[in-house]
Parts: structure tokens; C-alpha cells; sequence
């Protein structure tokens, strides 16, 4: 069995944690493939077998591959989705970042883990991811993520007028910082910080949230994932921002824009024990009352 392993990079003070995490993967026979950056940063202060297989790019995973395990925090594996792309690899995260909500198996379930790796003992949520169709290339070969798209003005820019349409239908016009379209894994980041609704993964949904609406009875609207979101942009500025989760392209106003439900699903792995009402209660407090 292979699994790839990613990460941007591990605190010094983790390195114990790394280290029990590759005993774990040696005690069950998973071998690693491991990131080349970060093979590079961690090959001084850990023995890693001899031969030890690297990637850099999506096209060197190949079939034998089965999982990606991230270690990091939730932008660590965002970053896996432009490594997995439509294979058949399942993604593991493992927390070694802040808040973990996508990347949900802490540190100290490391064992239970690797062992449900082995033993498939798995649970797996297949998510939906967002598609951007432009009249001129963006995002490389990538024009796909998991939690949203965003169209944001640029830096102290005035505010931007966002015409959005529905399968072609009139929908609003947003006087507006920026616009974000999330998927329902989506739902719990930036769009919820905007004041959008948390919506369940497998709703078949989206959700059009606006950043710093000019008109107070603008309000986030939830629109079913099989519609295609289409944009056409005035701004007294001449480029603006788009941004597909972590990453952004600098664009000119006239681009042309829409978006859709990708093809394919990315299916992400969590243990039987931890579901999606449990994650907000433990990441956003729900259910908890500090006066009691």
C-alpha cells in the first residue's frame, strides 16, 4: 500500500509527532511517497528508508497510489486538491496547524489513523468542488477548489458592481467589495466569516455570499449546485482579484466569468467516530455554554 505524504512544513517543536507519525506508516507496511520540498526539509533530522520515493507534480502520483495524507492545517490541504485533481486518491488530513476544520484528525489520533489506512476502516466523504469557465486561462491546468470562488476587489479600489446571473437569468446586480461562491465544504470558511449560512456537505448546493454588500437588504443566497453562476463586472478600476480558495489571479475588468459544479467529487477520509455535527460542536463551540 502507498500513500502520498504532503505538507508545507513542520514546527521544530512537532518533530516528535512527525516522527511517531512515519512509525506509524513503517509498523503497518504503508509506504510513503513523500512531497519533495518537504522530503528535503525533513530528511536531515529523520531516518527515512533508503529508496524513499518523491513527488513533485499531480502526473508522478501514480496508480499505486491510494491515499494523500496531509499534515498541516486546512490550507495544507486545500493544497492537495491541485495535487489529486480527478485520480482515484483519497485525502487524509492530519492537524498540524490552527483550527483543523477540514483537516480534522488531531495529532494525537495519528495511530488510530495510520491503523484505519491499513485496516480501511475509514469513513469517506466524497465533496463537491467549483468549477471556473473564463474567456481567458486562469488557474492553470487547476480551475477547480473545494471551498470557493471569489471575486474581490483590489486593494483601495472603489467598490465593484457584480451583474450575476442564474442559467442566464437576471439575478442581482452586488455593489460590493467582492462576491464569494462556496460549496457546502466551503460554507464554514470565508463565506460563513461574511456572514453566510453553514450548509451540510452533501446538501447539492451553493452559496452566493457578498463582501461588504453596499445595500443593507442584500443578503447570502443558497441556489442548488446543478445551476451555472455566470458574472460580468463594472469597476472604475482596471483589474480585480480572482481568487479559487488559496490561490488568486490579478485579472482585467471585461474578463468574463462562471462558474459550475466540477465533474468529478474529491473524497476525503475521516475515523467512523467523527461527523460533521460533531466538528462544530469541537471547531466552532456549538452546543457549549460557558456560564454553566
Amino acid at each position: 500500500m502507498k500513500a502520498a505524504i504532503y505538507s508545507r512544513g513542520i514546527e521544530e517543536e512537532l518533530r516528535s509527532d512527525l516522527k511517531t507519525f512515519f512509525e506509524e506508516l513503517a509498523r503497518y507496511q504503508i509506504e510513503p511517497v513523500i512531497y519533495r520540498p518537504f522530503f528535503e526539509q525533513i530528511s536531515g533530522f529523520l531516518s527515512l528508508e533508503p529508496g524513499t520515493h518523491t513527488f513533485n507534480t499531480a502526473e508522478e502520483l501514480d496508480s499505486e497510489v491510494e491515499f494523500m495524507i496531509s499534515l498541516g492545517g486546512d490550507g495544507t490541504l486545500l493544497d492537495t486538491i491541485t495535487l489529486v485533481r480527478d485520480k482515484p486518491i483519497s485525502i487524509m488530513g492530519i492537524n498540524f496547524g490552527r483550527l483543523g476544520f477540514l483537516a480534522g484528525i488531531g495529532r494525537e489520533n495519528m495511530a488510530a489513523a495510520v491503523k484505519s489506512l491499513a485496516r480501511r476502516t475509514f469513513v469517506v466523504d466524497k465533496r463537491t468542488l467549483i468549477h471556473l469557465d473564463a474567456d481567458m486561462p486562469l488557474f492553470g491546468n487547476v480551475p477547480y477548489g473545494l471551498n470557493e470562488f471569489a471575486i474581490h476587489k483590489r486593494d483601495t479600489a472603489a467598490m465593484i458592481k457584480i451583474h450575476t446571473y442564474l442559467n442566464g437569468e437576471f439575478l442581482n446586480t452586488y455593489w460590493a467589495d467582492g462576491l464569494i461562491v462556496a460549496t457546502p465544504t466551503g460554507s464554514t470558511g470565508y463565506s460563513l466569516s461574511c456572514g453566510g449560512p453553514i450548509v451540510f456537505p452533501d446538501s447539492g448546493s451553493f452559496v452566493i455570499t457578498p463582501v461588504a454588500p453596499h445595500h443593507l437588504n442584500v443578503r447570502p443566497l443558497v441556489v442548488p449546485d446543478d445551476t451555472v453562476i455566470s458574472f460580468e463586472i463594472e469597476s472604475r478600476a482596471d483589474q480585480l482579484i480572482c481568487a479559487m480558495d488559496s490561490r488568486r489571479e490579478i485579472v482585467g475588468k471585461n474578463v468574463s466569468l462562471a462558474v459550475r459544479k466540477e465533474s468529478f467529487r474529491v473524497k476525503l477520509l475521516r475515523l467512523g467516530e467523527n461527523n460533521f455535527l460533531q466538528t462544530l460542536h469541537n471547531k466552532l463551540t456549538w452546543g457549549f455554554d460557558k456560564r454553566n
